[in-house]
């Protein structure tokens, strides 16, 4: 076999590995902690509608001014969010200070009972 037959196919091998990778991506949501309750549904819907797209969420809160010497409302704030979108995803890293941030990311839930009646789907038309 010549060098150019085995580069092309060791380029179509790499070419069908990326094809099958799935890329991941990080959304990012800020928040502040005193948040009007309607500001917070919406931003509330934004976590949601990137969490059922398949989305990672990144829940970030700023804290300014004397706000930096209350960091429990920011807690309390991100577990409030993670228990109303318990149901879209789950806590993939817990809500950490950062400096004048607090971040806690957010991820999909993984779906294997969606997987499985089409597994248990291909094994009956076996």
């Amino acid at each position: 076999m010549d060098f150019g037959k085995f580069k092309y196919e060791s380029a179509q091998k790499a070419r069908e590995s990326r094809r099958n990778q799935q890329q991941t991506v990080i959304k990012e949501q800020k928040l502040r902690p005193k948040i009007d309750p309607h500001d917070y549904q919406t931003k509330k819907g934004h976590v949601a509608r990137f969490l059922t797209a398949g989305n990672k969420v990144k829940v970030t809160i700023m804290f300014r001014g004397r706000e930096q010497s209350r960091p429990e409302l920011g807690f309390r704030l991100l577990q409030r969010l993670a228990d109303d979108v318990a149901d879209l995803g789950v806590v993939e890293s817990a809500p950490k200070q950062d400096g004048r941030n607090m971040i806690m990311v957010l991820a999909p839930h993984k779906n294997p009972k969606a997987k499985q009646p089409k597994a248990s789907k291909e094994a009956a038309d076996s």
